[in-house]
């Protein structure tokens, strides 16, 4: 347990972290305090606004649920506006399976329980990142790794681990936010706090290390964000390539027009795609696998994600982390188990990529 961050340490602990701080004017006495407890505190939620323009919203909240709806706005830029130092109504109930797993820093995050007991908005910070989350409105790379910069720049300073980083998902069943994957942004957390708060990927200034001992071993890394420009229908039986046809980002280049490599090696990436499928039957099942090829070879799977339908549409997000040797390109490919044709209405890659020597 940890006593809250006072509004000054707060900001300093961000701007250490190298995050874009924006002060919205009264944001260190707005808060939900005169309702219930702030504090102690045992970790962070993370939440996608499925919405656009959303600052206003997430500082007045609506007439059934009163701002400050986070503690920090993540906006499209990257630019990160404090709204509150304070309890806020940003997580709700959360239950306690779920909650005891970011407490005790576990590295797994169960299912969560139906009964939500624990008042997660007395005890987490909450940051609401500018998204549609739809599974098809990327994140840009300067945003992300704003938010990446956020959570570890308070698990700094209380001491926590990665393992205190939850998404609003992981706490209740009630909610699908955010729409990446959180193994992966825990990871990208654990990966800044292995080193000083003013890391970046490229200075490898680690505790001891200077910045004039830096490498090529930790370049910026490459930014790669695909998705299919048309729904297109994936039919039962053998394994189909995602043939990205729109391109929104591939500093990498190793992405051809409306190929389904997206990486090439040497390198190492991580990073997410993101499905929307239609008429999916309840219950049935597609798989999802990365594959590497040399040429139009295949040579090796990587491990197997099981994408389950459910009505109304299925959403899933696929962790991409892996390196790749020499020669080779990854693909995600897909696999419909159902005997009947589905549609992939969206299929959105985000990674982030080095490349190796």
């Amino acid at each position: 347990m940890a006593t809250p961050l006072s509004a000054d340490r707060f900001l300093a602990a961000l701007r250490a972290e190298g995050v874009k701080v924006a002060e919205r004017s009264g944001w260190r006495t707005h808060n939900r305090n005169s309702k219930g407890a702030w504090g102690p505190v045992n970790g962070i939620v993370i939440h996608h606004t499925a919405g656009t323009n959303s600052l206003n919203l997430c500082w007045s909240g609506t007439a059934d649920l009163p701002g400050p709806l986070c503690h920090t706005h993540l906006a499209k830029t990257g630019v990160a506006t404090m709204l509150s130092a304070g309890r806020a109504n940003h997580a709700g109930t959360f239950a306690a399976n779920a909650f005891n797993s970011m407490l005790n820093e576990s590295s797994t995050h169960p299912r969560p329980d139906a009964a939500e007991p624990v008042d997660a908005n007395a005890r987490t910070y909450g940051i609401e990142i500018e998204n549609l989350g739809n599974g098809s409105d990327p994140y840009p790379a300067a945003q992300y790794d704003q938010a990446v910069r956020w959570a570890a720049a308070l698990c700094r300073a209380h001491g926590w681990t990665a393992h205190s980083v939850i998404g609003h998902k992981e706490g209740t069943r009630r909610k699908i936010d955010p729409s990446f994957d959180m193994d992966a942004f825990r990871d990208a957390v654990a990966a800044r706090l292995a080193h000083d708060a003013g890391w970046s990927p490229g200075t490898n200034t680690s505790s001891g290390d200077s910045a004039a001992t830096k490498t090529g071993d930790d370049d910026m890394p490459d930014y790669v964000n695909l998705g299919v420009a048309e729904p297109y229908e994936l039919r039962p039986g053998g394994w189909d390539s995602i043939e990205f046809t729109r391109e929104w980002s591939d500093t990498a280049g190793d992405h051809a027009t409306n190929g389904s490599v997206w990486a090439r090696g040497p390198a190492r990436f991580t990073g997410t795609v993101s499905l929307h499928i239609e008429e999916l039957p309840v219950g049935e099942v597609v798989q999802a696998r990365m594959s590497e090829y040399e040429g139009d070879r295949f040579v090796q799977d990587h491990p197997i994600h099981e994408v389950i339908g459910t009505a109304g549409g299925t959403f899933a997000v696929i962790p991409l982390t892996k390196r790749i040797a020499s020669g080779r390109g990854m693909r995600v490919r897909l696999r419909n188990y159902s005997d009947q044709p589905v549609t992939v209405s969206s299929a959105v890659l985000t990674v982030l990529s080095w490349k190796e020597s």
